[in-house]
């Protein structure tokens, strides 16, 4: 994929971001905002990784490390750019970067019923934990997602 950029995001991306999420990320998230994206970028600047092919954005993956827990959110590569590798380098990315923080385990959101995705992260290497579950509480009143 020597025509494949990855890097982390920065605040002129937000805009981009959001809207790519809209065509390629399945399900929505309470943080799917510029706001949100906006407290991603500044608390974690490395968090949020962009897969980028001539300068078109094509994939993205969110690398967070709170010190004790890797996690992977927001996998997700452009319909058209599917099957190429992408999915592949961005995790690859992600872990390189959990590595260098220290991290031991990755923990991925992934979709109940996003079977194409059950694919990608088995692929990858991650196995399913059945037997945990997410339990989630929106703050400040609102109830517009996960």
């Amino acid at each position: 994929m020597s025509d494949l950029d990855i890097r982390r995001a920065v605040p002129s991306d937000i805009d981009a971001v959001l809207a790519f999420w809209r065509t390629a990320a399945e399900g929505t998230s309470i943080s799917d905002d510029h706001e949100g994206v906006a407290l991603l970028i500044t608390r974690d600047p490395g968090a949020l990784l962009l897969a980028e092919r001539r300068g078109t954005l094509v994939g993205t993956v969110i690398a967070g490390f709170d010190g004790w827990r890797c996690s992977a959110y927001r996998l997700a590569v452009h319909p058209d750019h599917r099957r190429q590798g992408i999915a592949t380098a961005l995790l690859e990315a992600a872990e390189q970067r959990f590595t260098e923080l220290g991290g031991r385990r990755v923990d991925a959101m992934v979709l109940e019923e996003n079977a194409r995705a059950h694919h990608t992260w088995q692929a990858a290497g991650y196995d399913r934990e059945n037997h945990w579950r997410r339990w989630v509480k929106p703050l400040g009143g609102g109830n517009r997602g996960r």
